[in-house]
């Protein structure tokens, strides 16, 4: 079960609880056979126990000695030493063998009470005995005949009476039978304290173990998913949508540790009690054992009926959470268009829906956990009104005591409690599976952009190189998983380092795609990607990312001040490279910002404006110790005096560096070493500005678009 490999980890915990609730079900098991002994020995016997009582009168002695069968006369005789006052009193042999004891006395000891009783002459018998006038087999059949008119209650019969003699005989020792009755009861009920007491210790540490444990699987679980979600590429993502990947991080995440707890402190403890309280039950009186296993019966077909009616909704209402969630983060992600077309009330609506489908299934759920208690408590209390019926009907007829009633309700119901935890938790269960099963296909999920086996990886031929990067496409051609159309094909330039390599084209022609196979976030379909002539795909990702400095499309700034942004890469904080590279980005802004620097920034960026951002961002790649820099129609948000003052920085710092820009103005690429022209996926030109002016009439046709002849023949638009 995917649950339970989730403690593989944490075996010594498990052992630690297992052996704690072992402990635990013995205290709980202990108690009823106490308040039955309260009942039975310490309230209708006095607190008499035993039917060898400690102490004998000389008389009663000798005569239950003429009374003991022959096998049991050097049994008695070690179990009793005379005193000097001519009383017997209870060795330590005998202490040890009481239960032997107790039965081999038990019918002398009635015989005596009852001749005393009823005024028969035992001294006579003894006379007799002593005389050799009466042999011990004539005194057995005497005793056998006794106790054959007692019928088929015989035994029951001889074992009460026992201990109604045993008491007469401690009145004439001159014991104080209260005061044996108060110490009876306040030894065992101190023994009960100390029983719960322990119980409720363990019961506790039970707990925090279950709860560390838990809490350490939903960590572990946590820290796994987020790492294997960092691996996948835009493919894997996608496949999952990131409002799924964040319901399984979370809520799946939950269920599993909110069920692991439980099935540490009552799945494994359920079977361990209503296993010990058959037990129990055996040793106490079977003849009502069949109510147990009706109850047990009824429990079963309820849980199944109601398993077959809800499991259908547990495995659904997972995925209705995702869809909350989506709804939910496209709204809020996107309230500002939302507010921007009145779209408020639609909104509202589509929202309502999946809360509604949520809701209903939830309810659902939820009425039958309601509907399965009330039937729970009828069949335990038709099971405690018939143990009552049947065992009333069993003390009235004497074969069984009050205690033992008291003991066998309680351990029906501790058994039956027992299986009502499992079938509680058999329909908390599937639910928790189906999140166990859906963090599995996550980490299951092999990301389709990995690092190079080690026989071929050949990071040590970039690790010690320095100056620009030459970036190489080599007839490449790309399309995305399931798809047939290419997006890219038969790609072919090269961006040499200390250059500008600016990509153009038409909206959709694979600009941003160009940029994203340099970084891996994707493979190529076809052909091959080189830097400095090794194939990307024979570097680490780390290695290879590690030459480049990237600038999203659509720039992202995290929660953090300003300066924890832009030197983002490196693990400790480097004020002059911060602010080296927001000078090169133009983002003088950060200086007139209350705390310059130290300003915090909204997560998202939200509190700066999207040329701002774009600044940040930029700045963010240029702390690096990147070899080339990849623009991904970065500059999209910048004035052009801003356009032009970056550009200029950039062609001045980065020295040999070799840039790769995306953009849609032509403005931006008009100096560029070198312009790429792309239309729906193909490469249809490839030289300067003037060339492909002369060349190039798609380039020619973006061109006259955006400036006129004058501006273009000029060179300077901006």
């Amino acid at each position: 079960m995917r649950l339970i490999k989730n403690f593989a980890n944490h075996k010594i915990a498990v052992v630690i609880v297992v052996v704690l609730l072992a402990v635990q079900a013995f205290c709980d098991l202990s108690l009823p056979n106490y308040t039955s002994d309260i009942v039975d020995v310490g309230i209708q016997q006095s607190g008499v126990e035993h039917a060898s009582t400690d102490a004998l009168t000389e008389r009663t002695h000798d005569l239950v000695a003429i009374m003991e069968s022959e096998q049991n006369e050097s049994l008695f005789a070690d179990s009793y030493s005379q005193r000097s006052d001519g009383t017997y009193e209870l060795t330590d042999f005998g202490r040890e063998h009481r239960a032997e004891l107790d039965d081999a006395m038990s019918m002398p000891l009635v015989a005596v009470h009852y001749a005393d009783q009823t005024g028969m002459d035992l001294d006579q018998l003894k006379a007799a005995y002593d005389a050799g006038m009466v042999q011990k087999p004539d005194v057995q059949t005497m005793l056998d005949e006794a106790k054959s008119q007692m019928g088929d209650m015989a035994d029951s019969i001889v074992d009460q009476q026992a201990i109604a003699a045993a008491k007469a005989e401690y009145e004439q020792l001159g014991y104080d039978l209260n005061a044996m009755q108060m110490n009876y009861l306040l030894t065992t009920g101190g023994k009960m304290l100390g029983l719960a007491a322990l119980g409720m210790v363990i019961a506790v540490i039970v707990g925090f173990i279950a709860s560390r444990t838990a809490a350490k699987i939903g960590a572990s679980l946590r820290s796994r998913l987020f790492e294997r979600v960092l691996s996948f590429s835009d493919a894997e993502i996608q496949s999952f949508s990131a409002a799924s990947l964040i319901t399984r991080g979370t809520n799946d995440v939950q269920q599993v540790q909110m069920v692991s707890v439980m099935m540490l402190r009552m799945i494994l403890y359920a079977p361990i009690l209503a296993i010990g309280g058959i037990i129990m039950i055996a040793r106490t009186n079977l003849s009502m054992g069949w109510i147990i296993v009706a109850a047990v019966l009824a429990i079963a077909v309820v849980m199944l009926f109601l398993m077959k009616v809800a499991m259908p909704k547990f495995k659904i209402m997972q995925k209705l959470i995702d869809r909350v969630n989506l709804v939910s983060r496209e709204i809020l992600t996107g309230i500002p268009v939302v507010r921007a077309f009145g779209r408020e009330a639609h909104e509202e609506e589509r929202f309502d829906e999946a809360n509604l489908r949520l809701m209903k299934t939830q309810l659902f759920t939820n009425r039958v956990m309601t509907f399965m208690m009330p039937l729970m408590m009828l069949i335990m209390n038709l099971v405690s009104v018939a143990i009552i019926w049947f065992g009333g009907h069993a003390v009235d007829a004497g074969t069984l005591q009050t205690g033992d009633l008291i003991a066998f309700i309680t351990y029906s119901m501790v058994i039956i409690m027992g299986f009502l935890m499992i079938g509680m938790l058999s329909i908390m269960l599937p639910r928790a599976d189906v999140a166990a099963q859906r963090i599995d296909e996550v980490l299951k999920t092999e990301s389709s952009i990995a690092d190079p086996s080690t026989e071929v990886c050949r990071d040590d031929e970039l690790a010690a190189r320095t100056g620009g990067a030459e970036i190489a496409f080599n007839d490449v051609s790309f399309r995305y998983p399931g798809s047939q159309d290419c997006v890219l094909e038969h790609v072919d330039f090269t961006a040499k380092p200390g250059q500008t390599t600016a990509i153009i084209g038409s909206t959709g022609a694979g600009k941003s795609t160009v940029i994203k196979l340099v970084e891996r976030f994707a493979d190529v379909s076809e052909g091959f990607i080189t830097i400095d002539g090794v194939d990307i795909r024979d570097l680490s990702l780390h290695a290879l990312r590690g030459q480049l400095g990237y600038v999203p499309q659509k720039a992202f700034l995290f929660s953090g001040t300003v300066e924890e942004n832009v030197d983002y890469a490196a693990d400790e904080l480097n004020a002059e490279r911060v602010r080296a590279a927001a000078e090169i980005a133009q983002a003088d802004f950060v200086d007139d910002m209350d705390e310059g620097f130290k300003t915090e920034i909204s997560q998202g960026g939200t509190n700066v404006s999207g040329g701002q951002r774009q600044r940040l961002a930029i700045a963010r790649a240029l702390a690096t110790d990147a070899r080339a820099f990849l623009f991904d129609d970065s500059f999209s948000a910048l004035d052009y005096k801003t356009d032009a003052a970056l550009r200029h920085a950039l062609a001045e710092q980065l020295g040999g560096k070799t840039q790769i820009i995306v953009a849609q103005r032509i403005s931006t690429v008009l100096h560029a070493d070198q312009i790429v022209v792309l239309d729906e996926g193909r490469v249809v030109g490839c030289g300067t500005h003037a060339e492909l002016m002369d060349a190039c009439e798609p380039y020619r046709e973006i061109a006259l678009s955006q400036l006129s002849e004058e501006e273009l023949e000029g060179g300077d638009a901006q």
